[in-house]
């Protein structure tokens, strides 16, 4: 294995392992949890440039309030770590990228800059698209590669771009787009290999990760459907991907990172132990609770820990008790107890 993978700016990733962009799921605690085990870099949560905007300008107690920022938010044991945003304005997505990497938006607590700003161009949520956002950018090149130039004449840190290859089997243009945004400037392209239309079902187009790969002299990251050590040693010998991105494999399996990059090396890989998987999760719950307040963390977590006890004799059955439990200290009972 060479020294290191590939670099977005200056940070070299030796393994090029990604943790994706995932709403609700990658926030500060997901976030250390998977680079603890071995994601070398990560992605936010998706931030709306045009609310960054509008909060700016907005009164100071409504800034104070400020859902957007929170999503923003740079720990200093996140570095290296992109800040994810969507839209469809180049003016918006240019004044929200300036303002994130100075750190001049409303509500900012970052304690580091980000090591890159990454535009998405593959969100398939319905409301997303009807907005023109997200992967709606596919049947738009020519506004795609202007965000671009609009986004990286903005800041003097690199601009990653994440796509799908189209809207549709009927409109394939992941070549097409990658070649304009690099053009544009962009410094690395994610590829997740579904269109659209496909939203999340199994089955990922390697073939167009490929083409990608060979048509663009800048590095690009594969995406999709990676479960598994043997999934991700797939795509990259089938693509020739430069890096990985994990997105739906991570989720209540952190592991995944440490597998692969055991499998990368050559070395057996010790899977963790129930008390393992369940310590982990009782800890991130608890990271959330401190971050996000009881309320919202208590309530946004319910979900991850019911992910982290798949696959576990027992679980469905603990799932819903973990659903309808009233406090955290019913969670930890309710997950100890599966030991």
């Amino acid at each position: 294995m060479s020294e290191f993978a590939f670099a977005i700016g200056d940070v070299k990733l030796r393994h090029g392992l990604m943790l994706a962009p995932l709403a609700g799921v990658s926030d500060h605690p997901f976030r250390a949890v998977c680079r603890r085990l071995g994601a070398e870099y990560t992605v936010s949560e998706m931030v709306s440039a045009k609310s960054l905007c509008y909060e700016k300008k907005s009164r100071a107690a409504v800034a104070e309030r400020s859902k957007t920022a929170p999503l923003a938010e740079v720990h200093a044991d996140d570095v290296p770590m992109a800040i994810q945003i969507f839209g469809s304005e180049p003016e918006f997505m240019a004044e929200a990228a300036a303002m994130l990497v100075d750190g001049s938006y409303a509500g900012c607590r970052s304690a580091a800059r980000p090591a890159a700003i990454d535009i998405n161009m593959g969100c398939p949520v319905h409301k997303i698209v009807s907005n023109g956002e997200g992967s709606a950018l596919t049947r738009d090149i020519p506004l795609a590669g202007r965000i671009v130039r609009a986004v990286c004449a903005a800041v003097s840190i690199p601009v990653t771009v994440k796509i799908r290859i189209g809207f549709d089997a009927d409109h394939i243009c992941a070549v097409e787009m990658a070649r304009e945004l690099e053009a544009a400037g962009a410094a690395a392209i994610c590829v997740h290999g579904r269109t659209r239309e496909q939203m999340y079902r199994p089955g990922v187009d390697l073939e167009q990760i490929a083409a990608v790969k060979d048509a663009l002299h800048i590095p690009v990251i594969g995406n999709g459907d990676i479960y598994s050590a043997e999934d991700a040693l797939h795509m990259k010998r089938e693509t020739g991907c430069d890096g990985l991105m994990i997105a739906r494999g991570a989720m209540g399996n952190p592991w995944l990172f440490a597998e692969i990059v055991a499998a990368m090396e050559g070395r057996a890989f010790a899977p963790p132990t129930l008390e393992e998987r369940i310590e982990t999760a009782i800890g991130q719950m608890r990271q959330m609770l401190a971050e996000k307040g009881e309320r919202v963390g208590f309530a946004e977590s319910k979900k991850q820990m019911a992910w982290y006890i798949h696959g576990v004799k027992g679980a469905a059955e603990a799932r819903g008790r973990l659903m309808t439990a009233p406090t955290p200290d019913e969670v930890e009972r309710v997950l100890r107890g599966l030991i």
